[in-house]
């Protein structure tokens, strides 16, 4: 069973908005439909459960309701596959935690749960594919970008400590696939204080030994952050 994990609690404070990213509309429509769409047709997808603060829950399922005509059959595989809603931590990682205590109350322990963030809108169906093929036969998976620019390190922020070697060094993104009882555990352990200083959904697994595959990444899968962010996600889609 693949459960798809979507991170849709964040704020969006960096934005200057007073809707979170996920939620502001663009071309009538808001950010977090498109990932969530994508997710609700792959064919490997066999649930979603959507983190999201309850405020929100009438916006979500008001959009899928409203869903065009010609967008009947997204609409029926989005109900079909819809599992529930969890409700947001303090960080990202407690968020994660959340939907997989809720998620571990209809999968087994070796589902897998594939954690994407709503705020990242140009999922691609080839990525999810990967994703899961890349998991296979380890613990987890996870696309990666290759460093382009020269790295280096420094101690104090205001002067170079040292040259990094960029071959070794990659850019992770989401999504990520991991096995849900491992990945559980492994969250676990970090509780309740460590888990507040948790950056990275991969983080918890590395730390715990798991063995998670490196895939490539998708440069166009990027992340709404910032304004500049959004201008060039409404600028690919009208197009």
């Amino acid at each position: 069973m693949n459960i798809a994990l979507l991170l849709s609690g964040g704020t969006g404070i960096r934005l200057g908005s007073n809707v979170p990213k996920q939620y502001i509309e663009i071309s009538g429509r808001p950010v977090f439909s498109w990932c969530l769409e994508t997710l609700a047709v792959h064919q490997e997808i066999d649930g979603i459960q959507i983190v999201a603060d309850s405020s929100w829950h009438q916006t979500i399922r008001a959009w899928w309701e409203k869903a065009d005509a010609d967008k009947t059959t997204k609409k029926e595989m989005i109900r079909k596959k819809f599992r529930g809603f969890s409700e947001p931590g303090e960080n990202r990682q407690l968020s994660i935690v959340h939907g997989l205590m809720d998620i571990c109350r209809y999968a087994e322990d070796d589902a897998c749960i594939f954690i994407h963030d709503a705020a990242r809108p140009c999922l691609m169906a080839q990525q999810i594919t990967d994703c899961l093929k890349g998991a296979v036969g380890h613990d987890g998976a996870m696309p990666v970008l290759p460093m382009k620019d020269t790295v280096y390190s420094s101690m104090d922020g205001k002067t170079i400590a040292g040259l990094l070697d960029r071959s070794t060094i990659y850019a992770g993104q989401a999504p990520e696939v991991f096995l849900l009882g491992k990945y559980l555990k492994a969250n676990q352990a970090l509780m309740p204080e460590k888990i507040l200083t948790i950056n990275g959904s991969a983080e918890p697994a590395v730390m715990a030994g798991m063995d998670i595959a490196m895939i490539p990444g998708d440069e166009g899968n990027f992340k709404i952050t910032t304004k500049a962010d959004l201008e060039r996600f409404a600028q690919m889609i009208s197009m």
